[in-house]
């Protein structure tokens, strides 16, 4: 049994002066009370979820794409000693036969491998977030246009299969042929985000309707948000059953945007991702993502021709990097843990801290610099 006291983040989404028992590998209780029973260190001392990537390439030298088991104990390694203990990354636009052996390597490796803290990689790794091929050519960004493919619900029933139920998200552009029948016709079993699209309001619009109720990297990789031309992102602002996914790595999205764009949402909406590709975790130089050559320095990473090429920033520091933009830590932590957790369908196990749930559990200062992670009651970095 342990018992960890300081400012606890509640299902409240606030934090408040409380402590936390653990037994085993769950938490017991969870106990709020005033601040003066706390001392001036457990008062500075933040409790928070495990967060959750619900959308990135890969980190430490490694590409989830890569589709080895190596890969993907080397990333979820990486992910959950730095505080993100639940993931689904993310594919490339690839050819169907690659994508077949990456669901396939992915399925057999959270039956069999185990990370080397000693966590099971099926506690960490929860989902594959598809990101590709249905895509639009004209708004492929870092996307490989060899691979691009209609929309194809048999395909992506192919693919489930061999991932043995791992899909959790899949990214399409809804302008693109047969992309309205696909959503309609697939949402009782795929969760769909509008992404790499050139579509209209009316259109985004048509596709939330049908079932595609996600977005992917607000922003990038869509018409921008004008007064006349509203697009995917006015589309998915007044729908409230849409989610949006926002990358604060500093460089995909200025400030202004950001806190702009919570306000239009609502935090309730937002989803922090940190779309990382393999440099994240690595020194400056050169790397690869989806088979393309990617420069990065310092957290930028690129193409040969300037085009951005995912962030090379993991989700806990996109998490501080929001705080630091001016918004509000509640709204931050809430954005990379529960809402990502709903938006997969993942909110019964993980993004909150609940007694009778798995203690899954971050300890950070007041500055937000993360102190522990606990994973199922087992402490796998810190003090």
């Amino acid at each position: 049994m342990r018992t960890i006291r300081g400012m606890i983040y509640t299902d409240k989404m606030c934090f408040e002066p409380g402590e936390i028992t653990i037994t085993g590998d769950t938490i017991e209780k969870i106990e709020c009370f005033g601040d003066d029973r706390l001392t001036a260190e457990e008062a500075g001392c933040y409790i928070m979820p495990g967060l959750v990537d619900t959308h990135f390439h890969g980190c430490a030298g490694f590409d989830f794409c890569d589709g080895t088991a190596e890969a993907m104990r080397t990333i979820a390694s990486y992910e959950m000693t730095h505080g993100i203990t639940t993931i689904c990354p993310a594919t490339m636009t690839l050819a169907e036969d690659t994508l077949m052996d990456i669901c396939k390597a992915s399925a057999e490796a959270v039956e069999t491998e185990t990370l080397p803290e000693g966590v099971p990689l099926r506690d960490v790794l929860k989902g594959i977030y598809l990101e590709g091929p249905f895509i639009s050519m004209e708004k492929k960004g870092a996307q490989n246009p060899a691979y691009i493919h209609k929309p194809d619900l048999d395909m992506l029933n192919r693919l489930q299969e061999a991932a043995k139920g791992l899909i959790r998200i899949v990214v399409i552009a809804p302008e693109t042929e047969g992309a309205m029948d696909c959503i309609k016709e697939g949402r009782g079993r795929f969760r769909f985000s509008i992404a790499h699209t050139c579509a209209d309001y009316d259109t985004a619009k048509a596709a939330i309707e049908a079932g595609a109720a996600h977005v992917t990297h607000l922003y990038n990789a869509m018409p921008p948000f004008t007064h006349r031309k509203p697009g995917v992102i006015g589309a998915a602002a007044e729908d409230a059953r849409t989610e949006a996914e926002l990358i604060c790595d500093g460089i995909h999205i200025h400030p202004c945007v950001v806190k702009s764009t919570f306000k239009l949402f609502g935090a309730e909406r937002m989803v922090l991702i940190s779309d990382s590709m393999m440099a994240t975790g690595m020194e400056d130089g050169e790397y690869a993502l989806g088979g393309q050559p990617v420069h990065v320095k310092g957290n930028l990473a690129t193409l040969a021709d300037g085009t951005i090429a995912g962030s090379a920033t993991n989700l806990y520091d996109c998490m501080r990097t929001a705080i630091r933009m001016g918004i509000a830590k509640e709204d931050a932590v809430r954005a990379a843990t529960l809402n990502p957790a709903v938006a997969v369908g993942l909110e019964n196990e993980c993004g909150s801290l609940l007694p009778g749930r798995k203690a899954d559990i971050l300890i950070a200062d007041r500055d937000f610099t993360l102190r522990e992670v606990i994973k199922y009651g087992k402490t796998v970095t810190g003090s």
